[in-house]
């Protein structure tokens, strides 16, 4: 077993315990419904990520909160995570997903994509 896979189970157990520590009575009960929760919650913590920057060039800029970056982030991958296991994805699953999608990406920008 890789560490890379060891460090995606544990992240899945933590979630998945967190998930059982949940009130579900307001989750939707099938999976297109799931997910387009977390793609909601997803977008959402994202926007919470951008806000930390300075993207507003209209405004004076602020000192970078990297700390408060690093939580609004960790936000995302809680619903990642929680789709992945909605999804039925498991860390095997994500890795070889994630290694055929990296290839095209590479194979796109050799070929100027």
């Amino acid at each position: 077993m890789s560490e890379e896979k060891d460090r995606l189970e544990i992240i899945f157990k933590l979630q998945k315990g967190l998930s059982d520590m949940m009130n579900l009575d307001r989750y939707p009960n099938n999976t297109e419904g799931r997910i387009s929760a977390l793609c909601t919650a997803i977008m959402h913590e994202a926007v919470e990520l951008q806000r930390t920057t300075n993207w507003k060039w209209w405004k004076t800029p602020v000192e970078f909160n990297e700390i408060e970056a690093r939580e609004e982030l960790i936000d995302i991958w809680h619903f990642v995570v929680q789709a992945s296991i909605e999804l039925k994805l498991t860390p095997d699953d994500i890795i070889d997903e994630y290694k055929k999608k990296n290839e095209i990406n590479r194979k796109r920008q050799r070929t100027g994509y």
